[in-house]
């Protein structure tokens, strides 16, 4: 065992912080283990965290949401939302307020900061492997974050561990409860990747329901940036026919979702039966309407995004969303890694997401 545990939750994470310390209270005959730190700001804006509880010696895991739009501060007598650079810095605060007294630093974080600035194609920085310099720098000895971007980041830091977690086994649950008419073969079904860099989540996910994969090749406009990337011009399909098929379409993230629900759209015009979309991360930084419109449209029949990031009173309540819980699987994370056991299973679950296919085909 590596050292009493700590879970330290920014307020970014207060509310999955809070889920994740019952569980291990639960599994822990009691005991709870939360410290929530503060994080004032001057009226200058900057800030400091402050600790109330020690943790010398201790196993400290520090969960942070740096996608969580909702918190703000005052700066000047002005209302400053927080951005992701305000929860990151945030989060060093907390890691130097441990003072090099913790006896093992784990980050938590789902969203992997600059995860989309993942490399280098001008002279541009590389955000994503700069802020893991920092971490490892800090003395930070894991960081664990889920379905990363580009999973190749890990390379940047071959001596620190970087936990790169599917939630390919929540979403797979998720589905099969959900829906009892399924038919899991691939005259019926079939998973869609978005785009290239969807590939591999996409082909994972196929192999193990024994189902056909199919790709949208994104045709970008290269002469022109538009708000911090090449525009799209088309979205153009590789793969065997849709029709009449039950479709998956799998991402790492919906941001605006505009190349998500022209995805859609093609594969219903395309003459899918049901489209179904899966993303880890669901931001909707421009809004509902357009995925409201969408659904009214019969676009796509259901979509389903975990809860790892902040989630709007109003996407909740939405008919056509389902939220994917993983508070369960961090407690798991968190409760193998501390005891000094081997987390392959969790990070990568193969044979549990098989064994549900075999009983829901069993069932039918």
């Amino acid at each position: 065992m590596a050292g009493k545990l700590s879970l330290i939750a920014l307020q970014s994470a207060a509310k999955s912080g809070s889920r994740i310390d019952q569980i291990l209270s639960e599994w822990r005959g009691g005991e709870h283990f939360l410290t929530e730190p503060e994080c004032p700001r001057f009226s200058s804006g900057e800030g400091k965290a402050v600790l109330h509880d020690s943790v010398r010696d201790r196993d400290v895991y520090i969960l942070v949401d740096v996608c969580n739009p909702s918190l703000t501060y005052q700066m000047y007598g002005e209302t400053n939302r927080m951005s992701p650079d305000d929860h990151y810095q945030d989060l060093k605060r907390v890691i130097a307020a441990c003072n090099g007294r913790a006896g093992r630093l784990t980050v938590i974080m789902p969203f992997l900061y600059e995860s989309r600035q993942h490399r280098k194609t001008a002279r541009e920085s590389l955000n994503c492997g700069m802020m893991l310099r920092e971490l490892e720098n800090m003395g930070v000895h894991t960081i664990i974050t889920f379905d990363a971007h580009d999973p190749r980041m890990q390379n940047v830091l071959p001596l620190t561990g970087l936990e790169n977690v599917s939630p390919a086994l929540q979403f797979t649950q998720a589905f099969l409860t959900e829906y009892e008419d399924l038919k899991l073969d691939s005259g019926h079904m079939m998973f869609i990747a978005p785009d290239e860099g969807a590939t591999g989540r996409v082909v994972f996910m196929a192999s193990l329901f024994g189902v056909n994969i199919g790709m949208f090749y994104k045709r970008r406009d290269y002469t022109r940036i538009v708000n911090g990337s090449n525009p799209v011009v088309a979205h153009e399909f590789c793969g065997a026919s849709v029709a009449g098929k039950d479709v998956i379409v799998m991402d790492d993230m919906i941001a605006s979702g505009g190349s998500m629900l022209d995805t859609a759209r093609q594969l219903k015009e395309m003459g899918a039966n049901r489209v179904f979309i899966f993303t880890t991360f669901g931001l909707f930084a421009s809004g509902l309407a357009k995925f409201d419109k969408a659904f009214a449209d019969g676009w796509f029949d259901r979509l389903f995004t975990t809860n790892l990031v902040y989630q709007t009173p109003e996407l909740l309540e939405r008919e056509y969303y389902f939220s994917v819980t993983m508070d369960r699987y961090i407690a798991a994370l968190i409760d193998t890694l501390n005891r000094g056991e081997s987390i392959q299973d969790l990070v990568k679950p193969a044979s549990r997401i098989q064994q549900m296919l075999e009983i829901y085909r069993a069932r039918a």
